[in-house]
């Protein structure tokens, strides 16, 4: 395990239940799916009560140039494109819109939030991050406690932003993809479990018969998932559909 996972494997272990928190079966695999050959990577706890930081990655200051013992929410919130900070600020807004209209409290802690934006680099220059938070913990009253917070660069990916969220559901629940702040129920397509599986095992270089094999299922009815997975995401092709998903935080 490269030193930089080894450090987000114990902060997520010592991290991810505390008291009056339901204990949670979400893998560190499940975590870990879409980070660990995306691109390089930073990440820190984050606690509402009083907005500090912990548990922040060394990654920071070669990444951003941050001292990671001294590091203040403020100093993220500076590092995010000018352009860009509207769009965090309704993005943060929306989604919490979004859990309490459509996602019960306590299912909130089995859900992967995946957005872009550009961020500043140690050398200035401004390249595109994706940001994924996943909830750790919940207070008594069913309010915000800890998340932690990964940012990925994927400049070698893509310089376009989309603009939209994505809710990758752990745990069995479904995913919401490309979500928009201006239409939430316009472009919005939900992906089952099995569609998130089978996802995986393509970007891990499976055929047909091998993801059938692994899922248990018919080849048929892998073939049925892909191409419906093909229409909802709008992808051509496997490789393109590999390329956005892996933007979406979900591979």
């Amino acid at each position: 395990m490269l030193p930089e996972i080894q450090n987000l494997h114990e902060v997520w272990l010592s991290n991810r239940t505390v008291s009056n928190t339901p204990p949670h079966q979400i893998s560190f695999d499940d975590l870990t799916n879409s980070i660990i050959s995306t691109g390089p990577f930073s990440f820190y706890i984050i606690d509402f009560f009083d907005m500090s930081l912990s548990h922040i990655s060394p990654s920071v200051y070669e990444i951003h140039g941050f001292d990671p013992d001294t590091l203040q929410f403020n100093e993220v919130l500076n590092a995010i494109h000018p352009e860009d900070i509207d769009f965090v600020i309704k993005a943060e807004a929306f989604l919490t819109k979004f859990f309490s209209e459509n996602i019960p409290r306590e299912k909130l802690l089995s859900y992967k939030i995946s957005y872009c934006h550009r961020g500043r680099l140690k050398n200035g220059e401004y390249v595109l991050f994706n940001h994924q938070a996943l909830m750790l913990t919940m207070d008594e009253n069913g309010g915000y406690g800890k998340s932690l917070n990964i940012h990925t660069r994927i400049d070698h990916l893509s310089n376009f932003n989309t603009y939209k969220i994505s809710l990758i559901g752990l745990n069995g629940e479904p995913s919401f993809m490309n979500l928009s702040l201006d239409e939430p129920n316009g472009d919005s397509k939900q992906f089952s479990k099995r569609e998130i599986d089978i996802i995986r095992q393509l970007g891990n270089g499976l055929n047909t018969t091998e993801i059938a094999e692994k899922l248990f299922i018919s080849p048929l009815t892998v073939k049925k998932h892909r191409n419906n997975i093909l229409e909802k995401t709008e992808a051509k092709n496997t490789a393109q559909l590999i390329k956005n998903c892996i933007l979406q935080g979900i591979i």
